[in-house]
Order: C-alpha cells, then sequence, then structure tokens
C-alpha cells in the first residue's frame, strides 16, 4: 500500500499541478510517469493493467458512436492514404538527414530502420484526439468525426501490420466472428431490460472485454480493435449514446494509467530526449499536410484547420509499432525511449496549439486556398434557414414536443437541429425539416444564412454544458430574437438566465403539466 500511495500522490499532484497552469492533467500523467520511474520506485503492475483496460474502453465507445458511412468518404479514406505515405517518407528522409550530418544514434542504420521509425510516426493518437474533441463538445462535429474517421482508419493499419509481424496468422476460427453480428441482434434485446442504473455500466464494460477485447484476442487478433468492432455493432441501439456517457468517466480515470506508463518503462538519455524533442518539428508539417489535403476536398478553412491541428501529435500505435521492432531485434531498445519521449512532447505541442482556439484558425486561414463555392463539401456548405421563423436545437422528446406545438399550434415555420445522424433519418422519414448539425460548433454558426430573420431559438439538448456553449455561440452572431432553454435543476436555470436566455424551463415543471392533463382526460374531465 506504501508505493500505491506514493503512486496516487504523484499522478494526483502532477495532474493538479498541469491544471494550474493551464494545461491538460494528461500532460501531468504523462510527466508522472517519467518522475516515477527515474528514483526507481517499485514497478506497480496494475498500472498496465489499468493502461490496456482504458484504452479497450476507449475504443469500444468510439465504436459505440461511430458511423461506418464516414469511413468510406473520400475525405477520410483517401486523406488517411495520403498521409500515412507522405508523413512515412517525410519521416524516413527527416531521419536520413540527421544520420548524414552526424547524429549518433542514426549512424549506421539502414533504411529499413529509419522506415520503421517513419511509419511509426505517420500515425495520430486516438486516445489524445478523441480527449481533445470531448473538452470541446465536438465529436460531432464534421471535423471531429473526420478525425474520428481517419483515427479509425489508422488503427486499422496498425493492427493488419501488428498481426502480419507476430510470425503467426491469426487463427482459423477467426473466421467464427462473423457470428458476432446475429449475436449483436440478441444482445440488444437484453439490453432492453437492463434498465439505465448500474447493470447497464456493467453490461458495458463486458461487452467490452469478453467479445471485444478476449474474443479477439484468443483467435490472433488485437483485443482493443476488437472492443471497437463490437461497440460498431452495438452502435444502433437506442442506448448507446446514453452507454458512452455513462463509461465516460470510469474510461477518463482508467486512461490516467495509460498517459502514466507511457513513462514508467523507459529510461531516459540525453541523447534519447534531445532526438525525441527534435522529432516535434514534422508536427507542424503533418498539421499543414491534413489541413491541406482536406481542403483539396471542398471543405471550408476552419474545418480543414481545426481537422490537421487535432491530429498533429504521435500515436500510442507507434509505441507500439516500435516496441514490437524491439521484441523482432528490428530496433534497439533506445528506439523506445525516443518514441516516447517524442510521443509524450507531441501531447504537449498539441495541447499548445489546439488549446489556441478560433484565434490560431484564423491567422493560418491566410495560408490555405479558398474552396470554390461550385467545389464545396456538401457536409460544410452555407445552410440557408429561410424560410423558417423558429429553430429548435435538440430533437430528442422534448424538442421534437417543442417542434410540432410551434408548428401546430402557432403555425410557425420550424426547422430542428440535431447531430445524431440516425435520428436526422427518423425524423426527416416522419416529414421533419432537420438539419444534421452540432450548435455547439462554431463552425455551424458560420455556415448559418438567415439568422437574424429568426424570432425563436430553443435550445433543448439534453447537456446543460452543451446548451451553455451554444448561447455562447448565440451571442457572438448578436442574435436579436427569443433564445428559449430547457434546463433540468434550478441552478442551471439561474445560469442559462444569466448568460443571455430570455426563458429557461424547468423540465420537469412542463413534465408535471403535461401528466395532469393526461390524467385528467383520462378521467373525462373537462378543462
Amino acid at each position: 500500500m506504501e508505493t500505491v500511495g506514493i503512486y496516487l500522490v504523484v499522478i494526483f499532484g502532477c495532474g493538479f499541478l498541469a491544471r494550474l497552469v493551464r494545461l491538460p492533467t494528461l500532460v501531468g500523467y504523462l510527466a508522472a510517469g517519467f518522475i516515477l520511474h527515474a528514483p526507481g520506485i517499485d514497478d506497480l503492475p496494475i498500472i498496465d493493467t489499468l493502461a490496456d483496460l482504458g484504452v479497450t474502453i476507449l475504443l469500444f465507445t468510439i465504436g459505440l458512436k461511430l458511423d461506418l458511412r464516414m469511413l468510406f468518404r473520400r475525405e477520410v479514406f483517401l486523406t488517411t492514404a495520403i498521409n500515412l505515405a507522405v508523413i512515412m517518407g517525410l519521416t524516413t528522409g527527416f531521419l536520413g538527414l540527421l544520420s548524414t550530418i552526424g547524429v549518433r544514434m542514426l549512424m549506421g542504420e539502414g533504411w529499413q530502420t529509419l522506415a520503421l521509425l517513419g511509419f511509426a510516426l505517420s500515425f495520430s493518437s486516438t486516445v489524445f484526439v478523441v480527449q481533445v474533441l470531448d473538452e470541446r463538445s465536438e465529436s460531432r462535429s464534421l471535423y471531429g468525426r473526420i478525425a474520428i474517421g481517419i483515427l479509425v482508419l489508422q488503427d486499422v493499419v496498425a493492427v493488419a501490420y501488428l498481426t502480419s509481424m507476430s510470425g503467426e496468422p491469426p487463427s482459423p476460427w477467426a473466421f467464427a466472428l462473423v457470428l458476432l453480428i446475429p449475436g449483436a441482434w440478441v444482445v440488444r434485446r437484453l439490453w432492453n431490460r437492463l434498465g439505465h442504473g448500474e447493470l447497464q455500466t456493467l453490461f458495458g464494460v463486458t461487452m467490452a472485454l469478453v467479445p471485444g477485447y478476449w474474443l479477439f484476442e484468443s483467435v490472433g487478433i488485437k483485443g482493443d480493435f476488437g472492443a471497437m468492432v463490437v461497440g460498431v455493432l452495438l452502435a444502433s441501439h437506442p442506448r448507446a449514446g446514453e452507454l458512452s456517457r455513462t463509461l465516460f468517466g470510469l474510461r477518463e480515470l482508467l486512461l490516467v494509467g495509460f498517459f502514466v506508463s507511457i513513462g514508467l518503462h523507459v529510461t531516459p538519455t540525453l541523447d534519447t530526449v534531445l532526438l525525441g524533442l527534435v522529432l516535434v518539428v514534422l508536427l507542424p508539417l503533418e498539421a499543414a499536410l491534413f489541413t491541406l489535403v482536406l481542403a483539396m476536398f471542398g471543405l471550408r478553412r476552419r474545418t480543414s484547420i481545426l481537422a490537421g491541428l487535432a491530429l498533429a501529435n504521435f500515436s500510442e500505435f507507434g509505441l507500439i509499432v516500435i516496441s514490437n521492432g524491439v521484441s523482432n531485434d528490428l530496433l534497439d531498445d533506445d528506439w523506445l525511449v525516443v518514441t516516447s519521449v517524442a510521443v509524450a512532447a507531441s501531447f504537449v505541442f498539441s495541447t499548445l496549439v489546439n488549446r489556441r482556439g478560433s484565434g490560431l484558425v484564423a491567422r493560418l486561414s491566410a495560408y490555405v486556398p479558398r474552396t470554390a463555392a461550385a467545389s464545396a463539401h456538401p457536409d460544410d456548405a452555407a445552410i440557408d434557414l429561410a424560410p423558417a421563423r423558429a429553430v429548435v436545437f435538440g430533437l430528442g422528446r422534448v424538442g421534437s414536443s417543442v417542434y410540432n406545438r410551434l408548428v401546430d399550434e402557432y403555425g410557425l415555420n420550424v426547422v430542428g437541429v440535431e447531430n445524431d445522424p440516425l435520428k436526422v433519418a427518423d425524423l426527416r422519414a416522419r416529414g421533419l425539416r432537420v438539419i444534421e448539425a452540432d450548435a455547439t460548433e462554431t463552425g455551424f454558426w458560420e455556415r448559418c444564412e438567415g439568422v437574424s430573420d429568426l424570432d425563436i431559438l430553443v435550445f433543448a439538448m439534453p447537456f446543460h454544458g452543451s446548451n451553455l456553449v451554444a448561447l455562447d455561440r448565440v451571442e457572438e452572431r448578436e442574435f436579436e430574437g427569443t433564445i428559449a432553454v430547457v434546463a433540468q435543476y434550478d441552478d442551471e436555470r439561474d445560469e442559462l438566465l444569466g448568460r443571455g436566455a430570455d426563458v429557461a424551463f424547468h423540465i420537469y415543471e412542463g413534465t408535471g403539466v403535461g401528466l395532469a392533463d393526461a390524467a385528467a382526460e383520462a378521467a373525462g374531465l373537462d378543462r
């Protein structure tokens, strides 16, 4: 317990210090790993277990939110292929240049070694990017979905490489994994009976670790990749979003182990640290490449830049590729140290860059070609709200009721905004005019035309934080109409009113009125 106590104090202390200097806590956790390893404190094997669990739960939750159609869009799969090829070539050439100018670690290394290092450093970090998107509430934005699609395809490439290098092909029983498709149908039926409490959380963890991780590992396929596949198979269930949100806190806690573990197993030297830091100069090139390729596919400059900045980092899969190379005697142990330092430094770099937000995007836009209107990407083109007079954001039960009420009782022309593609398709089939977008994304408001002609904005999104962010976006547009927002608690209602809402409606008050009306009507009473 003494060792556990030391670990907890150091990890918490580093995370807290990172927060004090306005860095994400994960940067502190990275530092904690190096600090704990330096004085030779006893290893704590459970950290590695927590790291594996965290990455597995993370990929499972990505699967729950993943739209497979996104993977087959040209701006996703072609950008992935171009980036992997070009960044691998640039990194290999850069390392070759360092070798020729006399960098000691690189002298005498063959092109095969340099190419393997370039391949490992061509991936972006799924763990880091998802955390950045979640902190911004932009995982459902267009650039967020594109970034996640690219990350998933990169993970597929990495898994294929690691499988080919294992020396053994997957077991013939791997073909039996196709039975997971009908099995997922049975599991979804079971899911309906679980309720909304701790049993559903336990169900999610079980699905990620058993049919996900364990089953895929047992047939020779990487387990955390299997967890993502199982998540995809369950993504169509109506409670998939709820389960993802439920697992969020557990996932974040377990991922502390992942970031700490990066520094726990390496002993940096001056040479390895300096070389790892030098590799960070490749990140601006990576960001620029992502940005220019995405702009080439018709995406707006802002969308392309945000995706490029988010993806400008090195990946945990790079560490796994290098570790595999060390195990197969293709690389010296020192390269694992160099890569660990490079990954840690890339997280710091990417944190500082992505924290700059819209100001940096505005400055960089001058260097990115503008997309012609005729070739604009359909998901990134201007949005004409006319002739709507009211917009309802978030079309769950509450938002759908508001939409129908404004149309049926007040005769208004209404448009809905919803970020769930499955829900959008269902609502459109029912005859509602719905835009698939995210009200918390600055890019959505920049694309909207006709906002000043609206009379009413209704924010009925399920999360208080999302409604607050959307209010900030509206304030930037200087909207002069009426703003109505739903609130779950009294303090939330007060905060919403203080942030510019004209009406903040307590959601349970409406439920009580509706329930009373329904009961009276069922009893045959007149109003």
